[in-house]
């Protein structure tokens, strides 16, 4: 009993009961005055009456006063988790009205909430060195580098934004906030510093740079040697053993190249020179240089041509080749006796951009590992059973140099029955981005 009576004070002195205790002492005098003027029938009435009407007041009363405590304390409970989360959140209305600003943002942007909060933003407010870095990071054009890690036009929109003044790397998530009618309310942003995890992505570069530099020059000069030794007579032992140092010797070097290859990439010097090709003759091309390696393994290579006998696309040919190339062997190594390796190329309907495809008739890769299989040093548990040698990095250069062309890249695939890689180039280099990206693993 005591603990519902204190529950009764505690609304009791909540704003929403002050009209209650207003009318209280006028409805108390009307009584009085009615129980002197009035038969005692009416009295009893009335009072029946007032009685009836007081407890509905009352307990519609308690009811907004209990539904509106609720509330502030949730309102409170959202207000402190915000508060304190460790990435920036921003909320503002659909005229950018700034409506919350937490302390992470205010650390991010090195602005306080009093100086955010109630503030119009505009494209214009860039201009202001002040706010130029949050006007950027609420109008994403403005900022000197964008990368996109959502389609367009679908909510949450997850965008990479860059800086150079000052140095630092935001993710930047965005969402509508919309009510149960599904009227537009405003828009929240939530953002991350990646600052620091880039920098320690560009230190691993550097460190794995270095130590491939190192590797390399010995494995030069060891595989040099091999080869003047297996120049002179050798019993056919011996020239066995010498062809496995020299495969072995040639397997290190390319994993030392394709480490030095990642670390470029993820420092964003991987240098690339974009040029005009007609994207059919490059790919037959590239079909070409590995015929070889396809009849040492059984497979046979076909290339279906669209119509037309020329799409041009602005590509960097050396770095497309080690895409296609790469594509391509692992189509042949990873492929059956007998098997089959098939290249297309075609445009993409009403979209600037035209779609090259590798299918094999091979081991496939276990549906639950796909969403992986462009990872570094990543590769499939059938297809490590299948050829123990690879570094795992093929695929993730291959992610990197498509994603640098402002395409994108996939895999279909079905156990024992073979994949399908997808790759899309823009033929309109304006879709190009002009400066180099650091994409590394998403």
């Amino acid at each position: 009993m005591k603990r519902y009576w204190q529950k009764f004070l505690l609304y009791a002195q909540l704003p929403e009961m002050r009209l209650f205790w207003f009318f209280l002492p006028f409805l108390i005098i009307l009584l009085t005055v009615n129980i002197f003027y009035l038969p005692k029938l009416l009295i009893f009435a009335t009072v029946a009456i007032f009685f009836v009407l007081g407890a509905i007041i009352l307990v519609n009363n308690l009811r907004l006063a209990r539904s509106n405590l609720e509330i502030k304390i949730e309102r409170n409970e959202l207000k402190s988790i915000i508060t304190n989360l460790r990435d920036g959140v921003i909320a503002y209305d659909p005229n950018f009205k700034i409506v919350i600003f937490n302390r992470a943002a205010e650390e991010i942007f090195n602005l306080q909430a009093q100086e955010t909060i109630g503030q119009f933003f505009s494209p214009e407010r860039a201009r202001e060195p002040r706010f130029k870095l949050l006007s950027q990071a609420i109008f994403p054009s403005l900022a000197p580098l964008v990368i996109r890690r959502s389609e367009f036009g679908v909510y949450p929109q997850i965008i990479d934004l860059s800086f150079d003044e000052p140095q630092i790397e935001l993710r930047v998530s965005t969402d509508k906030i919309i009510d149960s009618n599904g009227q537009l309310l405003g828009f929240v942003k939530l953002v991350h510093d990646r600052t620091r995890e880039v920098e320690l992505m560009r230190s691993k570069s550097e460190f794995i740079a270095v130590a491939s530099h190192q590797l390399r020059t010995p494995l030069t000069g060891v595989h040099w040697a091999l080869e003047s030794l297996s120049k002179q007579t050798l019993s056919e032992e011996q020239k066995g053993l010498l062809n496995i140092a020299l495969q072995e010797t040639t397997n290190l070097s390319k994993i030392v190249n394709d480490l030095l290859d990642v670390s470029k990439i993820e420092e964003g010097k991987f240098g690339y020179q974009f040029e005009n090709i007609n994207i059919i003759d490059f790919i037959k091309e590239t079909i070409v240089s590995v015929q070889d390696l396809a009849k040492q393994f059984g497979v046979k290579l076909y290339f279906q041509k669209p119509e037309e006998p020329s799409i041009v696309v602005p590509v960097d040919s050396q770095k497309l080749g080690i895409v296609l190339f790469n594509l391509l062997d692992n189509a042949i190594r990873y492929n059956v006796a007998n098997g089959q390796v098939i290249a297309t190329v075609e445009r993409v309907k009403n979209e600037p951009y035209v779609q090259i495809s590798v299918k094999d008739t091979g081991v496939g890769i276990p549906a639950d590992q796909i969403n992986k299989l462009f990872t570094k040093f990543f590769r499939a548990d059938n297809a490590v059973k299948f050829a123990p040698g690879g570094s795992g990095l093929g695929l993730y250069i291959a992610k990197n140099i498509i994603k640098r062309h402002s395409g994108e890249i996939r895999v279909e695939s079905e156990i024992n029955r073979g994949s399908t890689f997808y790759f899309t180039l823009p033929t309109d280099s304006k879709l190009i981005p002009l400066k180099e990206i650091v994409y590394g693993e998403e």
